[in-house]
């Protein structure tokens, strides 16, 4: 019997301006060990352990069934064990890391026959957008577009100074709600505020220039008309400014909150919590660093 491990880390997607585009892999993990056997069942531990799908109805077992057949081969059964540390419906990368695990460790199981960037494209098709799947996939801050039916990634290097507080809310939100409040059209004033933040926060987070954060994770495309959903969200981010954040942003969909800082993270991540806590909404705050490795798979025999 052929059995693999794959670790992948969770991510945070569009950092404020950067919709569907900008992802940070950070420093929380789901491991998935896949092997060849009779028959299909998966087991679940850790997050989600009580509700994701244990059969081939499981993201895994659906991704990893997918690159049998871009290799001409019949998935005949499949035995998954997945441990996670990253709770789904949060906007943390939970499905990405799903998606990735099947593929990587099929892939693996089929001795590398596909390359990266194939895997990348097939999974970008089942989830849709690629800014958490790029960054799970190759670690650290990432750009990602589709171009004509490929993905391009440009892979970046982050100042290593800094710290990412994340507020995990006790609360699920699923990510086709989350996109079916966005307007369809933007005005080009909105386009340009946004355009223009993207670009000087890629800078601020490559070259070091904390003093551009708060400015450049400012966004005009999706979180004001996400703050329906998570009413609260407007008195985090209060909260992340007074503790000393660089930055904030809604992670992804939501419900999740990533912030950037120096020192204070910590005290920023208290901070989070207690905004929203009063709010009626438990939760929990996190201080992670960017995992810049991004995935990786091991043969175990």
């Amino acid at each position: 019997m052929k059995r693999v491990r794959v670790t992948v880390p969770a991510s945070s997607a569009n950092l404020g301006p950067g919709f569907d585009v900008l992802g940070l892999a950070l420093t929380l993990e789901n491991v998935f060990e896949l092997e060849e056997v009779e028959g299909f069942s998966v087991d679940v531990a850790g997050e989600g352990a009580l509700t994701l799908p244990r059969g081939k109805e499981n993201v895994v077992v659906r991704g990893a069934a997918a690159v049998y057949a871009a290799l001409g081969r019949q998935l005949t059964g499949l035995r998954v064990r997945q441990t996670n540390a990253i709770p789904p419906g949060r906007g943390l990368g939970s499905s990405a890391t799903a998606w990735l695990g099947g593929m990587l460790g099929a892939n693996a199981l089929c001795k590398g026959a596909l390359p990266l960037e194939a895997i990348l494209e097939m999974a970008v098709r089942e989830e849709g957008h690629p800014d958490n799947l790029a960054a799970a996939l190759y670690g650290g801050l990432t750009i990602a577009c589709l171009d004509d039916g490929h993905v391009r990634v440009l892979k970046l290097p982050l100042a290593s100074n800094l710290r990412f507080p994340v507020l995990i809310p006790d609360l699920e939100a699923k990510t086709v709600t989350a996109r079916a409040v966005l307007p369809s059209h933007l005005s080009r004033e909105d386009g340009v505020f946004n355009l223009a933040r993207a670009c000087i926060l890629v800078g601020a987070l490559t070259l070091g220039r904390p003093d551009l954060l708060r400015s450049a994770m400012a966004d005009r495309w999706h979180q004001p008309y996400r703050l329906a959903l998570f009413p609260w969200l407007a008195a985090v981010f209060q909260a992340a400014q007074e503790a000393g954040a660089l930055g904030w942003a809604l992670s992804g969909a939501g419900p999740s909150v990533l912030a950037i800082t120096g020192e204070d993270a910590e005290k920023v991540g208290a901070a989070m919590l207690g905004a929203l806590e009063r709010s009626g909404i438990t939760g929990r705050a996190r201080v992670l660093g960017a995992a810049e490795l991004g995935s990786r798979v091991e043969i175990l025999s």
